[in-house]
């Protein structure tokens, strides 16, 4: 079960009210409008906004009348099975390498302790692994993920604070490349999702990394706080549009009481999350599955 035994035990209460929720669901209505219409407000409940809801309801509908299922047990199988395979339709393979994983967020989210854990999943793997310290605005932050750096023991390729934040990337890269290095991971400052001169430079980085290693698998991961809800789902919007994002890493995955925002982002962004962590400790992050995610929450 991996990592996400953790969560069985982190979204017990989720769980719980979820399955308390159906049970009286079913003790009440049978299969009909009214009963479609309360699943619908109780996915709502759990954070998944109102479009995802309405999709994931229509294709349980859809098969449970195709099917004749009248069974509680039989229908929340199936809605295991619709939001399972949501998930799914986004979902990628893990990483290929040589890589370079640039991370990018809002302020507060857990980009630089991301950093760290990112580093000793890849070393659980047994790759090479440098970081970038690409913040150089945030007062102490290349300190910061020094600290995670040493604690990984890995590379760190950084410069003064203040520094353009590109030139760090290009350094990291061009390190990479000569060492042969698997894995590159970049942290970013952190920015307003709402803010063109940021966004701008978060565009100029992904030029550095497109320009000087082409060959590599490039990813730019969104760090999302998994206690913001559907504000998470906002954030993602706008940074796709601004630099095409291929994922999403969450963070306190374990502090969440819903987590259905996960399927909005799946479902309307097509943005599939590739990592969750669920701790504290370096260990605490591991790629996503779908399937025992649905597990935890339903």
């Amino acid at each position: 079960m991996g990592i996400f035994s953790k969560l069985f035990g982190a979204l017990k209460k989720t769980k719980a009210g979820l399955s308390e929720k159906l049970r009286v669901l079913f003790s009440k209505n049978k299969l009909g409008n009214e009963f479609y219409d309360e699943l619908e407000e109780i996915l709502i409940s759990a954070d998944v906004s109102v479009s995802t809801a309405e999709e994931v309801v229509s294709r349980v509908k859809q098969q449970a009348i195709a099917e004749k299922l009248k069974d509680e047990n039989y229908v929340i199988s199936l809605l295991k099975k619709v939001l399972t395979d949501m998930l799914e339709e986004s979902e990628v393979e893990p990483p290929s390498y040589p890589c370079v994983i640039m991370l990018v967020g809002v302020n507060g989210v857990g980009k630089t302790t991301t950093v760290g854990k990112l580093a000793n999943y890849f070393l659980s793997k047994r790759k090479t692994v440098t970081v970038a310290a690409a913040d150089t605005f945030r007062a102490a932050a290349s300190e910061q993920l020094t600290v995670w750096a040493e604690r990984a023991k890995v590379r760190i390729v950084k410069h003064e604070e203040g520094s353009d934040p590109s030139a760090v990337i290009f350094d990291a890269v061009s390190s990479a490349k000569a060492k042969k290095t698997d894995v590159v991971i970049i942290d970013t400052a952190g920015r307003l999702h709402n803010k063109d001169n940021l966004m701008n430079e978060l565009r100029k980085m992904d030029r550095v990394v497109r320009r000087e290693y082409p060959d590599a698998d490039f990813l730019k991961l969104l760090v999302l706080d998994a206690t913001t809800g559907q504000n998470a789902v906002n954030q993602a919007r706008v940074f796709d549009e601004a630099v095409e994002l291929d994922g999403i890493v969450l963070t306190k995955l374990d502090g969440t009481a819903k987590g259905g925002f996960v399927f909005s982002l799946s479902s309307e962004l097509s943005l599939p999350v590739l990592f969750a962590g669920v701790g504290e400790k370096m260990e605490d992050l591991e790629f996503f599955d779908s399937k025992e995610f649905v597990d935890a929450i339903l």
